[in-house]
């Protein structure tokens, strides 16, 4: 079967959080069950209009997803898109998982009418930089967080 990608729909529940739960693990992180509930929510509740989840199928199983949120700008009069989360099962990388789910943000992005689509990854994550330098422009930007 080829590489199929959609959005998240409620039969993905299981599959979603083994996903993120890797994606998670990789930046050793966890959250709680409460985030994983509401964010999860938040992902099908069409009242969330700033954010989007797509799903990445290979041969009729959940292979990667990604995680994206728009919003408002203050340099730009359209909204901005972060890409917030991205992951395919390391079985599968290389078969072009990853690039299909940013390509399906920058359609949504295209769909809503948002030229700019950024995210962010850590240094270390050389895998992932290799792909990300050829579909986009890395920034000299340095992130802080309190």
């Amino acid at each position: 079967m080829p590489l199929t990608i959609r959005p998240l729909v409620e039969t993905d529940q299981a599959e979603w959080r083994r996903l993120w739960t890797a994606y998670l693990e990789f930046y050793n992180s966890t959250v709680p069950e409460e985030v994983y509930q509401t964010t999860f929510a938040r992902q099908l509740d069409p009242a969330y209009t700033d954010r989007c989840c797509f799903i990445a199928d290979l041969d009729g199983r959940a292979v990667g997803l990604v995680h994206a949120i728009w919003h408002g700008h203050n340099w730009r009069i359209e909204d901005v898109c972060y890409l917030q989360d991205l992951y395919a099962d390391p079985d599968v990388r290389g078969k072009g998982i990853g690039r299909a789910l940013i390509e399906a943000v920058y359609q949504e992005a295209d769909r809503r009418g948002t030229p700019a689509v950024y995210w962010m990854t850590q240094d270390f994550n050389t895998t992932a930089r290799q792909l990300y330098d050829r579909i986009a422009k890395v920034t000299p930007f340095i992130k802080y967080n309190r």
